[in-house]
């Protein structure tokens, strides 16, 4: 088999099929193990991250992206929002973790009625 060199190597060899990633080597040699999901836009087929590449260069413009692709504005559209409904995006206001209510419990940050009414709205 052929070393890989890139997520695109790797995107071919697995037929884009889901992987986890249980293994990271740092650069300075430490290695950390674990069970790692790839980041949403690595999970993308290589066409698909070579599209958003393109999006971002073009600075968003779906005119510009009309003539690199030679294809028609519901079609730039319609795969954007195909990409769109495949990334998870980022949660603004994340609930803070059972452990996070404990330590500013703790820390006297908020009151035992604060810390149980922050536990209860996160179940």
């Amino acid at each position: 088999m052929a070393p890989i060199k890139d997520w695109q190597d790797l995107t071919r060899l697995t037929g884009g099929a889901p992987l986890v990633v249980e293994r990271v080597r740092l650069p300075d040699g430490t290695a950390i193990e674990g069970a790692f999901a790839l980041p949403r836009l690595a999970q993308l087929s290589a066409e698909d991250q070579v599209f958003v590449a393109a999006f971002l260069r073009a600075h968003g413009s779906i005119k510009e992206m009309e003539q690199v692709f030679g294809v028609s504005y519901p079609t730039v559209k319609a795969r954007l929002n195909r990409i769109a409904a495949a990334l998870e995006f980022i949660d603004e206001n994340p609930r803070p973790s059972r452990g996070e209510v404990i330590a500013r419990l703790e820390r006297g940050e908020i009151s035992a009625a604060d810390a149980i009414a922050e536990l209860e709205a996160g179940q």
